[in-house]
């Protein structure tokens, strides 16, 4: 009986076909096997090996690899409908295909095109190319794709935006203009060094690298060289490379008189250690910027190109009685997103701002905290939100209207008639429609990131997300605070 089935592809004659085809076995008529016949007549639809032999041809079906079989219209045959990649007469040999080798060029996707009797192929080409094998690259240029007045360079499938100062991004697209942290605070004291340090009456006044903060205020309120120091320099370690897209300088009154730098140089540091000049665009010489006229008014200057370092150094060329400075530093992170979202500036609306509760005072309604107040720097006798308990479970919710690329946060705390309170660590929860949560994980332990927060009611904190994530509502989960839960924000990003 076996034998008999054993023999079945040995009564086959076949016909070759182009891959593509539909493959078909014609049997030879039952009458030139007269032994085999008669096995079948006796045992026919007894076996299934013999059914295919009896005429019906596809009750097992012996195309292999997936194939479909069919009954074909000629006495005693059938057809295998062989899936893509496989020929043969019961689909049991491997076809290359005409997409092997790939015959598109520039990485472009080749998918088989299957006809009756042919087969051929589609070349499916990547951004920038075109053409039947994708071998035409595109002239990206031509739509002016760069915005903010930046130069668009064609490259080979893609292009290149020569942005203008402060402007980067794919498109030049990216406004890099945030302030960086002197004035504010962001940028801690044991980040800012000098060349030297000026004494003041009888030594007992310090004018340190750590008072150079823009708009400080007091008696002694910003950063003077030594007298004898002939080079001096002040430097700010941004702890991570950054791009710096300009500076503001200030001066300062020493017992009454007017003290500022009038022209200065610009030095920057990957490591710390070795400083290149800074010089502009296609420039030989260092660029000397021109610094201030007086004591109190500032001066912006613009980095054209942008430099990125993580170490920024100034140093005095020209000075008015003394060096002294007050500044700021402008720029993003490297990635150029990292704008300012709304809060300060208000284009994030009242409404858009929810809390898990608010504090009032001595319970009175006009000294309600309310969630919109939480707005960085923001100014008054109730200047922040406060959570109405101290407890882990409030939160202040934003509703960013549509998806952003979130990549940091600032926070602030405040105080409350005197009474200086602030979170001081806190998680961040993210979501897509304000119902499903995803906290901020730790890329190391893979659990819930605890942020370090504030210290006081006034400096700002910049944490940086890294990864940073998409989301249109975001929540700061407070998880320790002072005295009370009282938070003032700015979330940093952009629409990219």
């Amino acid at each position: 009986m076996w034998s008999a089935g054993a023999s079945l592809l040995s009564f086959t004659s076949t016909r070759k076909h182009h891959p593509g085809e539909l493959r078909r076995n014609h049997e030879q008529n039952h009458e030139n096997f007269p032994d085999l016949l008669t096995f079948c007549t006796t045992f026919g639809r007894l076996l299934s090996r013999c059914s295919i032999l009896c005429g019906d041809f596809c009750k097992v079906n012996v195309c292999q690899n997936g194939g479909t079989c069919v009954t074909a219209t000629e006495k005693n045959s059938f057809i295998c409908i062989c899936p893509d990649g496989f020929t043969g007469d019961t689909c049991n040999e491997t076809e290359t295909g005409p997409c092997h080798p790939n015959p598109c060029k520039n990485d472009g996707i080749c998918e088989p095109q299957r006809g009756d009797v042919f087969e051929g192929y589609f070349c499916k080409c990547p951004k920038g190319f075109e053409g039947t094998h994708c071998e035409n690259n595109v002239n990206d240029c031509a739509a002016q794709p760069c915005q903010n007045g930046g130069s668009c360079q064609d490259l080979n499938g893609d292009f290149y935006c020569k942005c203008s100062s402060p402007f980067v991004g794919k498109y030049c697209h990216l406004r890099c203009i945030s302030l960086l942290g002197m004035e504010g605070g962001g940028i801690a004291e044991s980040q800012i060094t000098a060349s030297s340090v000026y004494y003041g009456i009888l030594g007992l006044q310090r004018w340190g690298p750590e008072l150079a903060r823009l708009n400080n205020k007091g008696l002694v309120n910003a950063w003077t060289s030594a007298t004898h120091d002939k080079n001096p320099w002040i430097e700010v370690n941004m702890q991570r490379i950054m791009r710096f897209t300009g500076i503001i300088t200030q001066g300062a009154s020493r017992v009454g008189t007017a003290e500022f730098i009038k022209h200065f140089k610009v030095a920057y540091s990957l490591d710390g250690h070795v400083y290149t000049m800074y010089r502009g665009n296609g420039l030989k010489k260092d660029v000397v910027f021109v610094g201030n006229v007086d004591n109190d008014s500032t001066k912006t200057n613009l980095f054209e190109p942008p430099i990125v370092a993580q170490y920024i150094r100034i140093l005095p060329i020209v000075c008015r009685k003394a060096c002294t400075l007050r500044m700021e530093l402008v720029g993003c992170e490297l990635s150029g997103c990292s704008e300012p979202l709304g809060f300060k500036s208000r284009l994030i609306g009242d409404h858009q701002l929810l809390s898990s509760s608010s504090f009032r005072t001595w319970g009175i309604e006009a000294f309600t905290w309310h969630p919109h107040y939480a707005r960085l720097d923001k100014q008054g006798k109730t200047n922040a939100w406060t959570a109405a308990t101290t407890s882990r479970s409030e939160w202040l919710q934003v509703d960013l209207i549509s998806p952003k690329r979130i990549t940091g946060i600032i926070t602030q705390g405040a105080k409350d008639f005197g009474s200086v309170q602030f979170v001081s660590a806190y998680k961040v929860a993210y979501s897509d429609n304000g119902q499903n949560w995803t906290v901020v994980q730790d890329d190391k332990n893979h659990v819930d990131k605890i942020f370090p927060g504030n210290s006081d009611n006034n400096v700002h904190k910049k944490n940086v997300f890294e990864p940073p994530f998409y989301a249109r509502f975001v929540r700061v989960l407070p998880w320790e605070w002072h005295e009370r839960i009282t938070l003032r924000m700015e979330l940093l990003g952009c629409e990219d």
